[in-house]
């Protein structure tokens, strides 16, 4: 490995220890908020039974996301913000 390499990951390394130890600030910080799975839901018009099909999660997830004791990650959160974002494209493509 190039010197000048390693030593910049060195000090990426020590940059976030210092930041996870709050000694030091982030450049940037990110807020990534789940998708709403109840309005989502909604606004497909369809039941919780349908929609879990729709999104092959059990109904019992489903209902765990639209109360909030878990929330939606990785690829179902991808799917949820499609379904909101283009509903009639989602629906149709996932039933076809």
């Amino acid at each position: 490995m190039d010197k000048t390499l390693f030593e910049e990951l060195v000090g990426s390394l020590k940059e976030a220890k210092a930041i996870a130890k709050g000694r030091a600030k982030p450049s940037r910080r990110f807020e990534v908020s789940a998708p709403d799975a109840k309005a989502v839901r909604e606004q497909t018009g369809l039941s919780q039974g349908d929609f879990a099909k729709l999104m092959r999660v059990s109904v019992k997830t489903l209902q765990n996301w639209e109360q909030r004791r878990r929330n939606p990650t990785g690829p179902a959160a991808a799917l949820l913000k499609i379904v909101a974002t283009a509903p009639e494209v989602a629906l149709k493509s996932l039933h076809g």
